[in-house]
């Protein structure tokens, strides 16, 4: 069986800013779209049999321009939906909110069209695409890879390592990186993280 490589998009104006970006399609700024053409020779070093990608354009461009623009787009690879707080820094959440963490307590409900995600609906679609994954290594030979979110992808890592969501905090995962879960002795580990190209 293969490995699960999981690829968060290259950089972003509000990555720069520390904005939380869920829905808000904001695009690649040229250092980002730098930093997916470097992906391509990393993720190419790896049989790939399976690529999936988030709907939004960040995600998607950078598989385009990592050699993946066949990658079959899936919603539940999209960011957590970050409801009233989309915009927003975590510095500008703790003046109302300065226990506020990401990973135990949610975010505060947002439009009716954007309601925002508890950490256990995150978790349920972390599984969800984990059960896609599965079927996708089975399905193929080589390894699957994901193109997607900082905060979705630590919370899909958690899960896949058999942890709760809020474990999804211990794994910090930058702009432009690919990340390797594979398995020893039939359980899942870690074998790479946060992973930048040469």
């Amino acid at each position: 069986m293969g490995d699960l490589l999981l690829v968060r998009h290259g950089e972003t104006p509000w990555a720069l800013s520390g904005q939380h970006t869920s829905w808000t399609d904001i695009p690649l700024t040229d250092n980002g779209r730098e930093q997916a053409r470097r992906l391509a020779p990393l993720v190419g070093t790896y049989r790939i049999g399976a690529a999936f990608t988030s709907p939004r354009g960040r995600a998607r461009e950078t598989a385009e321009l990592a050699g993946f623009g066949d990658a079959r787009v899936d919603e539940d690879l999209s960011e957590w939906e970050y409801g009233a707080y989309e915009g927003l820094t975590t510095v500008e959440i703790h003046r109302t909110r300065p226990d506020w963490y990401l990973f135990t307590d949610g975010v505060a409900p947002g439009p009716p069209e954007h309601p925002g995600e508890t950490p256990e609906q995150v978790g349920e679609r972390a599984d969800r695409m984990l059960a896609k994954v599965d079927a996708a290594l089975a399905d193929n030979e080589g390894s699957v890879v994901l193109f997607a979110h900082s905060h979705f992808l630590r919370v899909l890592a958690a899960r896949r390592l058999g942890l709760p969501t809020s474990g999804g905090s211990m794994f910090l995962l930058a702009t432009g990186t690919v990340s390797r879960l594979s398995t020893e002795h039939g359980r899942p580990v870690v074998a790479g993280w946060n992973v930048r190209p040469h």
